[in-house]
């Protein structure tokens, strides 16, 4: 009822502007006896009339037609999604895919929420990020931990912190026996601290940089940070907050970065990082950003990049693979339009089969943003 009164005053809406419009051409018609020449549109009726059909857009999207919902009951929009649009925002892509949106949303309010974890993982690495928010009590680990690490470096993370029902393995000493890159919390620990390749930017040697430059370190974002090891380093030993960017993609990210006792932040790329502008004093790209994401997606990250980060503050690239042609074509072009000051800027082979098969080259950089711009 309430949708039709305000889609018939929207249709309303429509009708008047459109009279305006036609007045407006008739009025500039009848003031000369000739045949007039073409009259552009003011930008003021234009934009009227973009703005009343992107609200029918939006009403139609998120609230189908009775008969249309009769017709078709297996696409009826679930009653929270549409009363979620009505008090807050929606990622535009979540609208590419309405039927894992239409399963997400739909669930009983105030009961226990249904345990869909690969389905927000789909959705969010789809672009459909923020999520709507639901009315329902989300799921917790039946047995949590009696006490928590009091370090960020423990011998092991509590299993009982982590609902596995997901994963194939069922416990953090399975993933470090499998994934000994990622959830080994000492392997990135000892590469994060020691120089053997011209690939390697000690911790030790970075923050002498940034002390000679008087650039504090105080904040920061690590993008695609794992289990987030380069933010357990910069806290145990300099005392910086680092937010650690992370997917639960096959395996416990976030929570291994929470249970350390650091902010896991479960953004995909492509999504605006959530803190104000020019606050941060170092954004570090590990290797989750590459060659395989989309240009575009990159182009907008690195500006979103030199967004957060203040005047002075410090990107770090940090083993960047790609073609070498295209580093040489596509992507040092690419962040060298940020303007920043080179202060580091490494190339070396990429040497496993994969770079040996496709010519492919590891770039390690640091790019210092200047204090201020023209």
């Amino acid at each position: 009822m309430g949708f039709t009164m305000g889609l018939n005053f929207v249709l309303l809406l429509v009708m008047v502007a459109t009279n305006i419009l036609s007045l407006y051409h008739l009025s500039s018609t009848v003031q000369s006896p000739n045949p007039p020449p073409p009259v552009s549109v003011p930008d003021h009726l234009l934009r009227q009339l973009n703005t009343i059909r992107a609200t029918i857009n939006h009403l139609t999207r998120h609230n189908p037609s009775s008969s249309s919902t009769t017709a078709e009951p297996s696409s009826a929009v679930p009653r929270d999604l549409i009363l979620h649009s009505q008090i807050g925002p929606i990622a535009s892509s979540c609208h590419n895919h309405p039927d894992l949106l239409h399963r997400y949303m739909n669930y009983t309010p105030f009961s226990t929420c249904p345990y869909d974890p690969d389905l927000q993982e789909t959705l969010i690495l789809n672009g459909c990020h923020p999520l709507p928010r639901r009315r329902c009590f989300s799921r917790t680990p039946s047995k949590p931990p009696s006490s928590l690490p009091l370090t960020h470096f423990p011998t092991s993370l509590p299993d009982s912190g982590v609902i596995w029902n997901k994963y194939s393995c069922k416990s953090f000493a399975c993933l470090s026996q499998n994934n000994p890159t990622g959830f080994d919390l000492n392997a990135q620990r000892s590469s994060l601290q020691k120089y053997t390749s011209e690939l390697d930017l000690p911790l030790t040697q970075f923050m002498q940089l940034a002390k000679s430059a008087n650039s504090p370190i105080r904040l920061g974002i690590d993008i695609g940070g794992g289990t987030g090891t380069f933010a357990a380093l910069m806290a145990k030993s300099y005392n910086v907050t680092m937010l650690t960017t992370t997917m639960n993609v096959n395996a416990p990210y976030n929570e291994a970065v929470a249970l350390r006792g650091l902010v896991p932040l479960h953004v995909p790329l492509q999504q605006r990082f959530p803190v104000f502008d020019g606050t941060m004093d170092l954004v570090r790209c590990g290797r989750a950003v590459n060659r395989w994401i989309p240009l575009s997606v990159m182009e907008f990250m690195f500006y979103d990049v030199d967004r957060v980060l203040r005047g002075g503050g410090y990107l770090w690239v940090d083993r960047f693979f790609s073609k070498a042609v295209d580093l040489e074509k596509i992507y040092g072009p690419l962040i060298g339009k940020l303007g920043y000051k080179k202060v580091k800027w490494a190339v070396a082979n990429k040497t496993d089969p994969s770079g040996l098969k496709h010519g492919e080259v590891y770039l390690s950089a640091l790019l210092q943003k200047p204090v201020s711009k023209s």
